[in-house]
């Protein structure tokens, strides 16, 4: 994938979640493939992002991610938002002048490690994006939430932010709309496309844990304003 990419001379990167590579089995064996990975991708210019995902490996990612800091500078980590944890995480990662991946969060969490109020997310996922940009680290700023956005315009305009310094994310075929109005305002966005032969299983996959994803992917398909 990375070499079609930078035979083709590609504007994208890859996103990788470390359960792929292993990381249930032997964080060794994933750190290791990792490495492997995120070295090619040095070497063609390219960068690596290592999803997020539940919190039975959040800590085991993290550490992966650290080990290859020590090495890489073109590998990237992800943090969710409704996640108890994420203003601590986000001060370990600002020492580390991290390039982040800042979501809501999508998977099913017990309320003892996870916010659940819809407006709590949002305060969480706004006051960890406002230290993130105000401690410099690049943000990919990954929500259909218009409010957030609103939120996120705001912050960049208070800072006086170079439209280098960040850029949005957003799904294939979510909320298309408003993915042009960012775009069109002059944002830098990016847009996370499903790739190889099982697709379509993590697809699926991807609804079964938020079925709000559901309802945003029908809207779109019925132009529901």
């Amino acid at each position: 994938m990375l070499e079609a990419i930078h035979s083709n001379g590609l504007e994208s990167n890859v996103s990788i979640k470390l359960t792929m590579l292993g990381l249930l089995i032997d964080e060794e064996f994933c750190f290791q493939r990792m490495h492997e990975i995120v070295g090619d991708a040095k070497k063609r210019g390219n960068f690596i992002r290592i999803d997020i995902e539940d919190s039975s490996v959040a800590d085991k990612t993290f550490r992966v991610y650290r080990r290859l800091r020590e090495e890489f500078d073109n590998v990237g980590a992800a943090i969710q938002a409704y996640m108890r944890r994420t203003q601590d995480d986000v001060g370990d990662f600002l020492a580390m002048n991290a390039n982040l991946r800042l979501c809501k969060g999508i998977y099913v969490e017990p309320r003892r490690i996870a916010w659940k109020g819809h407006h709590t997310i949002n305060a969480n996922f706004a006051l960890a994006l406002r230290r993130l940009l105000e401690g410099g680290c690049y943000v990919g700023i990954a929500t259909h939430d218009e409010h957030l956005i609103w939120e996120a315009e705001r912050i960049v305009r208070e800072f006086g932010l170079d439209r280098t310094k960040y850029e949005f994310q957003m799904l294939l075929g979510v909320d298309e709309e408003l993915r042009d109005i960012i775009h069109a305002a002059g944002h830098r966005l990016r847009i996370y496309v499903p790739f190889g032969k099982h697709w379509y299983a993590y697809s699926m996959r991807r609804l079964r844990e938020n079925p709000k994803i559901a309802g945003y992917a029908a809207k779109a398909a019925l132009r529901i304003k």
